[in-house]
């Protein structure tokens, strides 16, 4: 057998999420998702420009073998449409600790739970996000319910693994000593590891599970899936008893007996995987599983553009145009890449109407990445992020509707206000705040912040537009020919590890974010505008950071140190989110007076000048004598 590296999860009282926990067993059938017509439409009306045709056969039986009650709960989901694409298939196994007085119960509330909410997690989620925030609830959720026992190991307790499938990835979350098997080419590989102790050849013990202790550190691991491959899942009544050697050459045969699988198929084969582990005397629950990939969302570039291009592009529109219910009234916005147009309807509604650019009408990359601009807008509601209002329209073309604001952009605002007052730019920095974190929630970046992309209403409220540049984390995780944009937003405001090609996180709008406070309060960008030269990383290893009370002198120290902070060319070195930084930027740090403070960081002008004169005179001197 070959060795596995994990990537171990820590789940701690921190990450919550709601869990209504439903206490009864889970049926062995395939659970499925059947969408009722209102949320056909729905699903039709808020199109993903991905799919994906993932498709596998599925089986799996449980039952109590030699045991009075069967403590095992099993349950595999594989939706249709939309959701198939977005969250993936869904196979769990959990065994309920015997020595635990709640552990079937344990079990079937584990399975049902994490199936459940784990569908319910934003789709714009990455898979471990959505699976830690819901295993996190759960864990909390039984290991509540165990604090009635005196002895939390007899509580709520149970092992816990499952399979997430989402376009061409699989990913495990793993605690406890059931099993995760791959058959793939003739070989069979045990993908997790047992959380166990042995005290002897007959007594072992569960160093993890779900339920034992209030923090819980699950395996998860992510891997390639291919045609063919097969799943296997068990709990520990069949592999305590059936060897690895046995469980490959049942697979093996299987697999050459089988020339087309079926779910029917894959079921008798895990009936058969029970029988044989009871006649060799199993005295546990025996419970399997068994997931074959029949096919992989790959799709060839002429079939995504096909699909993408099924609504036409708009023309250029001038004033008195009509598309649909609307007419134009003012144009906003023309570039060589989109259109903005001020619209109104027959009842009187005015809307921004955003279309796109027929410069890229063969372009299926652009095309995807406007569509996405229309679903991200759908999922993220909140006041300080402009929202997307065309849910309940049928289409002729290709276009969104966002609501019309009245006032002026933070651009304009700061040529009005050079060097603003800091009790108004730290007002205006709060809302631009939320509404980021908005987007941070939903595990989205939008990659473009600057001032352009921040609107001030009449009425005082920050809007960030504009969701062309975003990134989000669910929607990466979909396999796809096209070839993204890799480096988006405007040079002056990027961070240097986007700039570069480097893996980035919330810590890239947290820059981004820093510029423009740093803009409103010094009047002019950090590093005397020199970002915009920067093109490698020793670019911008050499920019020096300017106090921007050096230019404010109303701004004071402490505020100072928070800017410079976020503005670390590390991303290590800034604040963990945008929250972090707000609260340092607005609440004055208890700095002690008598730190000593060396004079080369104080002034390391005059440092290096009084050196200079120093070295000079005891040449002198050295000359002279």
């Amino acid at each position: 057998m070959q060795s596995n590296n994990f990537d171990s999860v820590n789940l701690t009282e921190k990450e919550t999420s709601s869990v209504n926990a439903v206490v009864a067993p889970v049926s062995a059938e395939l659970i499925s998702e059947n969408l009722n017509p209102q949320e056909r439409t729905n699903q039709k009306q808020e199109h993903l420009p991905i799919s994906g045709a993932l498709e596998v056969f599925a089986g799996q039986v449980s039952d109590k073998g030699r045991k009075a009650e069967n403590e095992d709960a099993i349950g595999i989901k594989i939706p249709t449409g939309l959701m198939l694409t977005t969250k993936g298939i869904v196979s769990v196994i959990s065994d309920g600790v015997s020595a635990a007085e709640g552990g079937a119960k344990a079990s079937a509330i584990s399975v049902s739970n994490f199936i459940a909410d784990y569908y319910s997690t934003p789709e714009s989620w990455s898979v471990l996000t959505s699976s830690t925030r819901v295993l996190t609830a759960l864990n909390r959720w039984l290991y509540g319910l165990g604090q009635d026992y005196r002895d939390a190991r007899k509580g709520y307790v149970c092992t816990f693994s499952a399979l997430v499938f989402k376009s061409c990835s699989a990913h495990m979350l793993h605690v406890g000593d059931s099993r995760v098997y791959r058959f793939r080419h003739g070989q069979l590989v045990k993908l997790s590891r047992d959380h166990s102790t042995s005290v002897n050849d007959f007594t072992s013990y569960l160093t993890r599970a779900l339920g034992m202790d209030v923090n819980l550190e699950v395996d998860y691991k992510q891997f390639n899936i291919e045609v063919d491959d097969l799943y296997l899942m068990t709990t520990d009544g069949i592999h305590d008893v059936v060897t690895d050697h046995e469980l490959a050459n049942s697979l093996l045969n299987f697999q050459q007996s089988h020339s087309s699988l079926t779910d029917d198929a894959c079921e008798v084969f895990c009936q058969k995987l029970l029988d044989k582990a009871f006649e060799l005397d199993s005295k546990d629950n025996l419970s399997a599983q068994l997931i074959a990939i029949k096919q992989l969302p790959t799709q060839a570039i002429d079939d995504v553009y096909h699909k993408l291009s099924s609504r036409p592009f708009p023309p250029p529109m001038s004033v008195g145009m009509k598309l649909d219910d609307y007419e134009v009234t003012k144009v906003l916005h023309q570039s060589q890449r989109s259109q903005v147009y001020v619209v109104k309807n027959k009842l009187g509604e005015v809307r921004c109407m955003k279309t796109p650019s027929v410069n890229y009408i063969d372009d299926a990359a652009y095309i995807e990445r406007f569509m996405l601009e229309s679903w991200i807008g759908h999922r993220i509601n909140n006041q300080h992020v402009v929202k997307v209002v065309d849910h309940h329209i049928n289409k002729s073309a290709l276009y969104y509707l966002t609501e019309y604001l009245e006032g002026l952009s933070l651009a304009d605002w700061m040529e009005q206000h050079q060097r603003g007052p800091v009790e108004d730019v730290l007002q205006l920095l709060k809302q631009i705040e939320t509404g980021i974190r908005a987007f941070h929630r939903k595990e989205t970046l939008h990659q473009d912040l600057k001032p352009d992309n921040i609107y001030i209403t009449r009425d005082g409220v920050v809007k960030i537009i504009d969701f062309g540049a975003c990134h989000i984390k669910g929607i990466a995780e979909i396999n796809t020919p096209l070839k993204r944009d890799k480096i988006l937003g405007t040079a002056d405001y990027t961070s240097p590890e986007v700039i570069l090609g480097y893996q980035s996180d919330g810590r890239a709008d947290l820059f981004s974010f820093a510029v423009i406070a740093y803009e409103m309060l010094a009047g002019e960008q950090p590093f005397k505008g020199q970002l915009v030269k920067c093109h490698t990383r020793n670019d911008f290893l050499k920019l020096t950071y300017i106090p921007v009370y050096k230019t404010n002198p109303m701004v004071p120290e402490w505020m100072d140190k928070a800017l410079e902070k976020a503005l670390s060319v590390e991303p290590s070195l800034r604040f963990a989110d945008t929250n972090e930084f707000i609260h340092a930027l607005t609440t004055p740090s208890q700095t002690d007076s008598k730190t000593f403070i060396p004079f080369i960081q104080r002034n390391p002008i005059k440092f290096w000048q009084s050196l200079s004169i120093a070295l000079l005179l005891c040449c002198l001197y050295l000359l002279l004598s």
